[in-house]
């Protein structure tokens, strides 16, 4: 199976400060088939984010799944403390940019399946191309 891009499966990627010494980047999944897929295989991991954001492991505090949401989050040591001298990014909102770039292997698009409205309401179809989204 070809990879996509991660901005094609996911329907939120951000990135915000938990306190001024930590980041937390969320991933937020379309459609449960593919967080589940990608969880299984543990994808989202330490060495992953640590590798994306050019970190020792070490400072990647955790990696949470968070099977409700359909959604992934990562906390990580900020390598400046939010509103030093020399932060560009005191809210640490722009801190997601390496994710927009990575592929993933989503789930086969095959059967039923549950997506998030435009509400964030799960709701489930049998009709593959209606749980696509806009990028189907």
């Amino acid at each position: 199976m070809n990879t996509v891009p991660l901005t094609e499966v996911a329907a939120v990627i951000r990135s915000k400060n938990a306190g001024p010494y930590e980041l937390t980047v969320d991933i937020m999944f379309k459609n449960e088939s593919d967080y589940l897929s990608l969880k299984k295989i543990n994808y989202f991991n330490k060495e992953l984010f640590a590798e994306l954001y050019g970190i020792p492991v070490g400072r990647v505090m955790k990696v949470v799944y968070f099977d409700p949401a359909f959604a992934v989050k990562c906390t990580m040591v900020r390598s400046t403390v939010s509103g030093a001298p020399g932060d560009t990014d005191i809210y640490g909102a722009q801190q997601h940019a390496p994710l927009l770039k990575l592929r993933v292997r989503p789930h086969e698009k095959i059967g039923r399946r549950t997506t998030r409205s435009k509400r964030g309401a799960a709701t489930a179809s049998a009709d593959p191309k209606r749980s696509e989204g806009p990028h189907a």
